[in-house]
Formats: structure tokens, C-alpha cells, sequence
């Protein structure tokens, strides 16, 4: 068992759900990003994913897809980002994951990605666009480093696909609440209860859920029936509204800090 699951394990036996925050890395700037996961991890946060920016995000909606655009005109590559999990890794031991997309893996090399993710800090990996059933190489390759394999299960995933994805998945399986690209919504899918009940019934695995999450309500709610959730779009609007203010990563941190509240009871 890696961090990630050890996390989730330790917190959920404490009757606590597990929070992650998505970030864009580099947005607005990479020394930033230290100071955004130093903010969050301050205010509740359990665990970050550090979203590699790319220039056709398919998965992403125009939140994150304006995030990335932000950090690619500030010449952020993988590179830059596994030396910025380097500095973090100086200040906190805080599970991430790289949240990202195939082909950047394949253009890096998919042996040095794998390598130097293990030698930065990172824990896990979702490659957003990568079938289960393509995965042998890269799975493979992950449990040799110790690194935690993330895969996403959505609303239309037919049985047979998620019980293979719960062979593979370790760290936790990230159920998309809802069709479509990442952004924020006024309310949770009600059909996320009995999907959840699913997929925990063909693996140990955590599940946690994201897309869509955006509002104390919508942690309260969906903490009472997954493992952990995860909220992207929210925080990373925020970024991108107050990246050009001095200071603005406490006021980032604060607002994670209201995200979390419904986490740490009465």
C-alpha cells in the first residue's frame, strides 16, 4: 500500500473523508504553486493533484483549458514541474498526483517519466486518456517505482470495464460525477450514491469523486457516502482571478479552508 491509499486508510479510519485539490502547475507561475500547495495543505487539504499543462486538454473544461494556457505561456514543461514537486517535497511530506495526458508521457519518455517522478516526490499519476486495456506498459512500469495508478470511472462505464479498472487501479479510482469536461456545477449528479456502492463492490480500493464539486454543501454531501473528493475548477477559477495579486495564495488557501470546513465535524 502507497501514500495515497495509507492516507486514505489512516483519515477514514479517523471517520474523515479525504480532501484533494486540483491545481494547474505553473499557474500563475511555478514558485507560486509551492506557495498554493503550502496554502492548501494549511487550510485541510489531504492531498494535491498537479495538473501538467497541455495544449489540447480534452478532458478539461474552459477553467482549467485557460489555467494550462496560463502556464504554457510560462514555458511550464515536465521538467520544471518535477523540480518544483523537488521544492515542495522540502517543506511536506502531502500525497500528489500529476494529472495528465498521454501523449506528454510518450514525447518525455515514458521510462524517464516514470523514473524522475519517483526521484522528485511524486506518489501517483492519472493519465486522463489512457484505456485501461492499453495500460500493461505503463502499469507495469508505475508499480516498479512505486508509483500509485489513478483511473477514472464515468456514469457509462459498462461492468465488465470497471471491474478491470479495479484490477489496475491502486491509490484510489476517481469516479467523474458527471458527462462532460471539468467545471463547476450547481449540484451532484443524484446517481453518484448507488455508482459509488458499484464500484466499491469489485474493489478495496478508495473511491473519491470529482467533477463538478464546488461548494460546502457539495462536500457535506457527497463525504457521506465516498471515500474522498476532489475539487478542481472551483480553486483553480480563484487562481486565476487573484494570480496577478500580491499574497494571493493565503487567499487561496483560505477559501480551500471553507471547502474543507464540512470535513472536520461540528
Amino acid at each position: 500500500m502507497g501514500k495515497i491509499e495509507n492516507t486514505f486508510s489512516e483519515l477514514n479510519l479517523r471517520g474523515r473523508k479525504v480532501f484533494i485539490a486540483y491545481i494547474t502547475a505553473g499557474d500563475p507561475s511555478l514558485e507560486a504553486t509551492v506557495s498554493i500547495v503550502r496554502e492548501l495543505e494549511a487550510n485541510g487539504v489531504d492531498m494535491v493533484e498537479l495538473g501538467v499543462p497541455f495544449s489540447d486538454p480534452i478532458a478539461d473544461g474552459p477553467v482549467n483549458q485557460e489555467a494550462a494556457n496560463r502556464a504554457l505561456k510560462n514555458v511550464v514543461n515536465l521538467e520544471g514541474i518535477f523540480g518544483t514537486v523537488r521544492s515542495i517535497r522540502q517543506e511536506t511530506n502531502i500525497p500528489l498526483i500529476l494529472f495528465t495526458y498521454y501523449n506528454i508521457l510518450l514525447q518525455y519518455g515514458l521510462d524517464k517519466f516514470v523514473l524522475e517522478a519517483e526521484q522528485s516526490g511524486i506518489d501517483g499519476v492519472l493519465v486522463l486518456d489512457l484505456p485501461p486495456e492499453e495500460a500493461g506498459e505503463y502499469k507495469a512500469l508505475m508499480n516498479t517505482h512505486n508509483l500509485e495508478t489513478i483511473f477514472l470511472v464515468s456514469p457509462v462505464t459498462p461492468e465488465e470495464r470497471i471491474e478491470h479498472i479495479a484490477r489496475l487501479a491502486s491509490g484510489f479510482v476517481y469516479y467523474v460525477s458527471q458527462m462532460g469536461v471539468t467545471g463547476e456545477r450547481r449540484s451532484v449528479a443524484a446517481a453518484v450514491p448507488g455508482m459509488i456502492q458499484r464500484i466499491k463492490e469489485k474493489t478495496s480500493v478508495p473511491v473519491a469523486v470529482g467533477f463538478g464539486i464546488s461548494t460546502p454543501d457539495h462536500v457535506r454531501e457527497v463525504a457521506s457516502y465516498v471515500d474522498g473528493l476532489i475539487v478542481g475548477s472551483a480553486i483553480v477559477k480563484r487562481i486565476g482571478e487573484l494570480g496577478t495579486n500580491p499574497g494571493f495564495e493565503k487567499e487561496i488557501g483560505a477559501y480551500a479552508g471553507k471547502l474543507t470546513a464540512p470535513l472536520k465535524g461540528p
